[in-house]
């Protein structure tokens, strides 16, 4: 793996961790914004392990 790519996914592992806190800090600011966060979280889920394996060939 180059180091271009090592750098890009050191990235995306950084944006990740500051978005998921992010909405962490807005669901403890305001419960109510739990549920449309899990269902936004679900669906990037289902979105990874379908285009995921697609990526990877």
């Amino acid at each position: 793996m180059s180091t271009l790519a090592l750098l890009v996914a050191l990235l995306l592992v950084v944006v990740v961790l500051l978005l998921a806190a992010g909405a962490a800090y807005l669901v403890h600011r305001h419960p109510s914004w739990n549920k449309p966060l899990m269902a936004a979280f679900g669906a990037v889920t289902v979105m990874a392990a379908v285009v995921g394996p697609i990526f990877a060939r």
